[in-house]
């Protein structure tokens, strides 16, 4: 219940669950409002439970057929790997299934790569990341979760449009040490986001053209949302797979690694200057960096035994540019000897 046409990704969310649901043996009587007629709505009072996906929209609809019919309704949100697995074991004692079909056989089959790619990127640049998410209270409420549950991230700020929820997601921000903003004025959200600094913002189509205006890389999670994010591709928000979307939606904004040192330690380089004109579009115009300016190598500067083996370590494909940047280091400073502390010092020079 509560998938709309209008909702953020309903459609693909509910072929996502309805795939779950179907290897559990449920049967799926009605999808309401999304997909159904007025007769489906008939047998509505026909479920032996209610899926609730999206309180916005269901909730009503749920509670009077739980009120008027005795049927349950789901109160997890099969949202990240944690969410969906809670979702599941809620849906097995509702249906009156043994808990024991969702073995290790069951997870293989719906795997979800988050994990793993969680895993194989450097921690240091995943974790800790200042996120201010904003949109409708379901996405809010289990975006904030698996922000700080799942990826690590440091929620500095939350809110919702959705007054009707106002209580739920105060309560939220307590949980997080936070005041929740509920507001619809655009204004006021963007005034957080400024006195926040967040690395990533999470919220709706408005708050995409804020972080844009400000430079901050972000993510569409929530309506209202525009045309562009609504992907050609299967691209669900619940689930295991819509946990691979998340991470991809999420993590890729952000700068980290070696990306966020090549960029710190050569961006004086002429081939990261912003006023070079890359390769392929020369003929809008030529660069500004002359030939000798590239050639950075000064003969009389001599490389140590130890810093000459430890540049062998950087990776081959941006050696050359440590060479000539810490030679031009050396230059600057009047060394004509390069040692180890002078190689480390000339990298956080330019790291700077």
């Amino acid at each position: 219940m509560g998938p709309s046409s209008l909702g953020f990704r309903n459609a693909d969310d509910v072929k996502e669950i309805s795939g779950l649901l179907r290897q559990l043996g449920v049967g799926i009587n009605v999808v309401a409002p999304l997909e159904a007629s007025v007769d489906d709505l008939k047998k509505l009072r026909s479920a032996h439970f209610n899926v609730l996906l999206y309180p916005e929209v269901g909730n009503m609809a749920a509670d009077y057929l739980m009120k008027n019919f005795d049927q349950p309704q789901t109160k997890n949100l099969p949202y990240g790997v944690a969410g969906t697995k809670e979702f599941l074991l809620e849906v097995c004692r509702l249906a009156g299934i043994s808990e024991n079909i969702l073995k290790k056989e069951f997870f293989s089959v719906n795997s979800n790569r988050s994990e793993w790619y969680s895993r194989s990127v450097d921690s240091n640049y995943l974790t800790k990341k200042r996120v201010f998410v904003f949109g409708d209270a379901t996405h809010v409420y289990s975006a904030s979760k698996v922000a700080r549950d799942e990826f690590g991230f440091d929620v500095v700020g939350l809110g919702t449009y959705s007054r009707e929820f106002a209580r739920e997601i105060r309560e939220l921000g307590k949980e997080f040490g936070l005041e929740a903003i509920i507001s619809d004025d655009y204004v006021a959200v963007e005034k957080a986001i400024v006195e926040l600094q967040p690395e990533l913002i999470l919220g709706t189509q408005m708050e995409r053209h804020i972080a844009k205006k400000h430079n901050i890389p972000s993510a569409v999670i929530s309506a209202p949302m525009h045309v562009q994010d609504f992907p050609c591709r299967y691209s669900p928000q619940m689930g295991f797979e819509g946990s691979n979307v998340l991470f991809d939606t999420w993590i890729h904004p952000l700068v980290m690694g070696l990306e966020e040192h090549l960029l710190t330690m050569f961006r004086d380089d002429v081939e990261f200057n912003e006023n070079v004109v890359p390769s392929h579009l020369a003929s809008e115009g030529q660069s500004t960096v002359s030939v000798s300016e590239i050639d950075l190598t000064n003969s009389e500067v001599f490389w140590e035994q130890d810093a000459e083996k430890e540049l062998k370590k950087i990776p081959f494909f941006v050696r050359g540019k440590a060479r000539r940047n810490t030679e031009k280091f050396a230059v600057e400073h009047g060394f004509t000897r390069i040692s180890l502390d002078t190689l480390y010092d000339a990298k956080a020079h330019y790291a700077r």
